[in-house]
């Protein structure tokens, strides 16, 4: 079995590979492991040095693989343990380390713990999940325990009739909560995580880490969620999510697993964390993770911000932007640590959302949020096709989608609401998780470009001749050498990842400056976010300094990081105007 790789995990960077998405071998039209393997050279030439993997275990599908039917297991159509060793050894053979996705909220109803836990009250399974009795209403007739509205819509609570009792489930319903009350189940998820680790796995991404606490009362009920809008179902999203012994099951996590394999790699997914809880998880010392994913910044184009008002469609307005990614990077500075990150599996493409992908622009917006991202204090994600530019799709029937929540809105809004279903699908094209999952196209010249020999179980994007790997790396002005580029700079120079992060010019709409300082060294990192040119009005003390660009996103300022740049690399900064997404990384005197 491979051996782990060391690393420092602050001045990673860590590529998210979407298996079902990536590359197919066989011809089934599902991304595989074999697939992975062969692609690991791009992965290689990008620079990147850590890999997250989305979930490969035995899986259902209902969400998929974010429901797991075991844990020990890899999923039939992405191939064997065999075939898993040989990934990761070819992995560590070009000093690339793999996090694994653990996904212990939930697992799948299909899992045997939970066939057992819903045959019997009296099963010693059945405590590995959470389950309530039923209240009855004033009609007389059984009701959920509480009005919450899972994630994908509907309730959160479903009937078992065997046991006369409804369980929780945040996401589907065939996504059943784990109890982590019971420390028998805690001991099942840590023999599990030694599975792997000793498998030869570098570290963990913790799928929705901090919902795994409920907030049980007293009396051994939950609450219910205010009520915000009519009807018996109301958003209770937050309310499960930083419960009062997360801090408690995570440090015992740390101290039974983690702490006994160092250099394991550890990210946590904490939706509706606040700058508090992502200190408390991720302080150097005390803190049970290394870093976390949260959403602030994720939700400032929702309207009524995560999980209930995404599909609201709301402009960005950047000093929104600039001033809560300044509070996260104040807050965590030397008592914790950020992800950076502008995409996932979950998220639509960052250049369709924040950006201009349009033929006249994509370009240089895709590479302009790039060098904005890599430019503040933390460990930066690439999310597969991110490197390419891949941009949304706007698929012409809800039929054409595969994912769950997508199917959920639809029938919720469009069959139950009654809304336009014409609105419904203008939403979906902007926000749906499907524009992330769109197969990655490999070449212009092989059909389904190179993912696969066969029926793709997602349409590609339409523009794939456009935007594909082969033609990127043939290309010295793509989008995937500016990001080789923008890597290679940030592990060269530890002001990148380091550095202390301040906030200029916070109130301008377009234009956003981060000054980075590290040791004697001060840096500008200049961006764009518009189709003008704006001239940037900096401060007279940093004007007045003798510059030098390092790495821009145009022909016409290339940067001392571009292997193609020749002459001077002195630029004015008493006159600089940006052009539209431009991006400039540069260093004072």
């Amino acid at each position: 079995m491979s051996k782990r790789l060391p690393i420092d995990f602050r001045t990673a960077v860590v590529y998210q590979i979407y298996p079902r998405s990536f590359c197919d071998s066989n011809g089934d039209g599902i991304g595989d492991l074999p697939g992975i393997t062969a692609k690991l050279d791009h992965l290689q030439a990008l620079g990147v040095n850590v890999v997250w993997l989305s979930p490969i275990y035995a899986s259902p599908q209902d969400d998929n693989g974010y429901d797991i039917s075991d844990y020990r297991a890899i999923a039939p159509e992405f191939g064997t343990l065999a075939d898993f060793d040989a990934m990761i050894a070819a992995m560590h053979a070009r000093g690339i380390r793999l996090m694994m996705d653990l996904v212990v909220n939930h697992s799948s109803d299909e899992h045997a713990w939970f066939q057992q836990a819903r045959s019997s009250r009296d099963n010693p399974y059945h405590d590995h999940y959470i389950w309530r009795e039923p209240r009855i209403g004033d009609d007389g007739h059984r009701q959920p325990p509480t009005n919450w509205e899972a994630a994908f819509n509907g309730s959160v609570w479903e009937w078992n009739e065997a046991t006369g009792e409804y369980y929780l489930h945040m996401f589907s319903r065939k996504q059943p909560d784990l109890n982590w009350e019971n420390p028998r189940l805690r001991s099942e998820v840590y023999d599990i995580m030694r599975f792997w680790l000793d498998r030869g796995v570098d570290g963990f991404r913790m799928d929705v880490i901090n919902m795994i606490s409920k907030p049980w009362r007293e009396d051994g009920s939950l609450p219910d969620a205010p009520v915000v809008r009519p009807g018996f179902l109301q958003p209770g999203f937050a309310l499960s999510c930083n419960g009062p012994r997360l801090h408690e099951f995570l440090a015992e996590m740390r101290r039974d697993v983690l702490d006994h394999y160092p250099g394991c790699i550890t990210v946590g997914e904490a939706p509706l964390a606040t700058v508090e809880e992502g200190r408390a998880l991720t302080h150097p010392t005390a803190g049970a993770l290394n870093m976390l994913f949260q959403f602030e910044h994720m939700d400032l184009d929702s309207v009524g911000g995560h999980v209930s008002g995404k599909w609201a469609l709301k402009p960005l307005d950047l000093r929104d932007m600039k001033r809560t990614m300044q509070r996260w990077q104040d807050a965590l500075d030397g008592q914790g640590w950020n992800s950076l990150y502008l995409s996932n599996h979950d998220q639509p493409r960052p250049v369709s959302r924040f950006g201009n992908d349009s033929p006249a622009h994509r370009v240089a917006s895709a590479k302009m949020l790039g060098t904005w991202l890599h430019g503040f204090q933390g460990t930066p994600y690439v999310y597969q096709g991110e490197e390419l530019g891949m941009t949304n799709v706007a698929f012409a029937s809800v039929d054409d989608y595969q994912d769950i929540e997508i199917r959920n809105y639809w029938r919720t809004a469009v069959i139950e609401r009654g809304e336009d279903p014409a609105q419904v699908l203008r939403s979906i094209h902007a926000k749906g998780r499907d524009n992330a999952r769109t197969p990655m196209p490999w070449r212009a010249d092989a059909p389904q470009a190179g993912f696969t020999s066969g029926t793709p179980w997602l349409q590609l994007n339409a523009n794939w001749p456009e935007v594909n790997a082969h033609t990127a790396a043939q290309d010295p002005d793509s989008v995937f050498h500016h990001y080789r580029r923008l890597i290679a700079l940030r592990q060269q120079h530890p002001i990148l990842a380091l550095g202390q992060t301040t906030l200029l010019l916070p109130e301008h709409r377009h234009i956003d400056v981060v000054l980075r300082q590290w040791q004697n060294q001060r840096w500008l990192i200049l961006s764009n976010w518009s189709d003008a040119i704006h001239a940037v009005d900096l401060p007279h003390d940093l004007v007045t300094r003798p510059a030098q660009l390092l790495l821009g996103n145009g022909p016409a300022r290339r940067g001392l990081a571009d292997e193609r740049h020749h002459g001077d690399a002195a630029i004015a900064l008493n006159t600089l105007q940006l052009q539209p997404w431009e991006a400039l990384i540069v260093s004072l005197a």
